[in-house]
C-alpha cells in the first residue's frame, strides 16, 4: 500500500495538488508516524512483557485552506492500523457526552455488565469508561477541526485524553489554532491549561503555513452559485466537487445523532453533497442541520427549485439549513433555478425568505469564503 507521502507526491505529479513545501513537510511527518505505527500494537503485552510505548501523535494547525484535512485523510487511508477512527472533533464530543449521559442513567448492575466498563475505575465516574469505550473501538484516533469553545468540553478533555493516552491511544488532530490558543479567553480557562500541556506532551505540534489557500484555489472567479439549472450547472458542480475532494473516494455516509443516523448521499474529505430534495425532506430537523454544518466545512446542494406556498415546508427547512451553514461559516456550493432574490418570489413565507436570500448573497463573497469553519456547541445542537 502506498505511504501517505507517496500518495501526496502522486497527487502533485498528476496536478490534483500544487506543490507546497509546508504541505509536503506535513506529509513527511505523517509518513514517519505511519511507519512507527507499523511496529506498535497496544495489545502486544503479556505476563513478561511491558505495555508497548505508543509513538507520539501529531497536531497539525494552520489557517483556512492550508490542506490539513486533506493530509490527515491521506494518512488515515494509508495508516497500517486496523483499529482506527477518523471523526470531526465536534461529532466526537457529542458522542462522548451522550455516553456519559447514558452511563449516569444506568443502575449499578448495568454499569458492571457494560462492555466498556474499566474495572479499575469507579462506577460512579463515567469519564474513564467513556475513554475505554473509545479505545475499544480504535487506538488510532484522527480528529478533524479540533477546537474547544464550550466550558463543559474544556472541563472534560483533560481527564478524557489522559485516560486515552494511558490506555495507549495515538492521536492525530487538525486545528485552525495552536494548542496554546485553544479555549482562549474561555470561562475558567486556567482549569483547561493541564489539558493543553498534555496535548503538547503527547503530540508533536506542527504548523502548516501553506503558500496558498488550498480550498479557495479550486474556485474559479469565486463561483459557488450556479444558475439556472441545466447541464452546464450540473457539469460545473460535478467538476468542483471532484476538485474540492481532491478526487478522493466518494461514498455515502451515516452520521450518528444519538439513536438514529443522518444519511449523507455523497461525502469525501470533509465535503458533503446532496440534492435539495434530500436535504430539505422531512427527515431533517434543526438539530440535524446544526450537526451537518459542524461536521462538514463544505456542503453542496444540487437543484434548488423555485419555491412557493405549495412547498412552504421544504422552504422552511431550507431556511433553517442555510442559517446553520451560515452560523458555522461552512462553505456552500449550490445550483439553483434562479438567483437568491428570485427563489421565493411570492406567497406565504416569501417575506421571511428575504433574509435567507441576503445570506446566500453574502455566502458567495470572498470575505465569507475565507473565514474559518466553526462548530456549534452541544447545547445548540439539541
Amino acid at each position: 500500500m502506498p505511504s501517505p507521502l507517496s500518495a501526496y507526491d502522486a497527487m502533485v505529479r498528476d496536478g490534483t495538488l500544487q506543490p507546497d513545501p509546508a504541505q509536503r513537510a506535513g506529509a513527511e511527518a505523517l509518513d514517519r508516524l505511519a511507519k512507527s505505527l507499523k511496529r506498535y500494537d497496544p495489545a502486544a503485552k503479556g505476563l513478561f512483557r511491558k505495555t508497548p510505548k505508543p509513538p507520539k501523535g501529531l497536531y497539525l494547525w494552520g489557517g483556512v485552506g492550508a490542506g490539513k484535512s486533506l493530509l490527515m485523510d491521506l494518512f488515515f487511508e494509508k495508516a497500517p492500523v486496523r483499529a482506527k477512527l477518523r471523526v470531526h472533533f465536534h461529532a466526537f464530543m457529542q458522542r462522548t457526552h451522550r455516553f456519559i449521559r447514558d452511563w449516569r442513567a444506568m443502575d449499578e448492575k448495568t454499569r458492571r455488565a457494560h462492555p466498556s466498563r474499566m474495572k479499575s475505575a469507579s462506577l460512579d465516574d463515567p469519564i474513564p469508561h467513556a475513554a475505554n469505550h473509545v479505545f475499544s473501538e480504535a487506538h488510532l484516533l484522527c480528529f478533524d477541526e479540533f477546537q474547544v469553545s464550550d466550558i463543559t468540553d474544556a472541563m472534560l478533555l483533560g481527564r478524557l485524553f489522559g485516560t486515552l493516552f494511558e490506555l495507549g491511544a495515538v492521536v492525530v488532530a487538525t486545528s485552525n489554532r495552536h494548542p496554546d490558543d485553544l479555549y482562549k479567553d474561555g470561562l475558567n480557562r486556567q482549569l483547561f491549561l493541564p489539558a493543553i500541556a498534555l496535548l503538547k506532551e503527547r503530540l508533536e505540534v506542527m504548523e502548516i503555513s501553506a503558500a496558498r489557500d488550498y480550498r479557495l484555489g479550486h474556485l474559479e472567479g469565486d463561483r459557488v452559485y450556479f444558475s439556472p439549472l441545466g447541464k452546464d450547472a450540473t457539469a460545473r458542480m460535478d467538476e468542483l466537487f471532484a476538485r474540492m475532494t481532491a478526487r478522493g473516494e466518494i461514498a455515502p455516509m451515516e452520521i450518528d445523532v444519538g439513536r438514529r443516523s443522518l444519511h449523507v448521499p455523497c461525502a469525501s474529505r470533509g465535503v458533503a453533497r446532496g440534492a435539495f430534495k434530500h436535504w430539505c425532506s422531512e427527515k431533517f430537523g434543526p438539530g440535524d442541520y446544526l450537526t451537518l454544518a459542524s461536521e462538514f466545512p463544505v456542503v453542496f446542494i444540487d437543484d434548488i427549485p423555485l419555491l412557493g406556498p405549495e412547498n412552504r415546508n421544504e422552504a422552511k427547512r431550507f431556511v433553517t439549513f442555510i442559517d446553520a451553514l451560515y452560523e458555522a461559516r461552512a462553505m456552500l456550493i449550490c445550483s439553483a433555478a434562479a438567483e437568491p432574490d428570485g427563489l421565493y418570489p411570492s406567497g406565504d413565507g416569501a417575506f421571511e425568505f428575504q433574509r435567507t436570500a441576503s445570506r446566500l448573497h453574502e455566502m458567495r463573497s470572498r470575505d465569507y469564503l475565507s473565514q474559518e469553519h466553526e462548530g456549534v456547541s452541544e447545547q445548540a445542537a439539541e
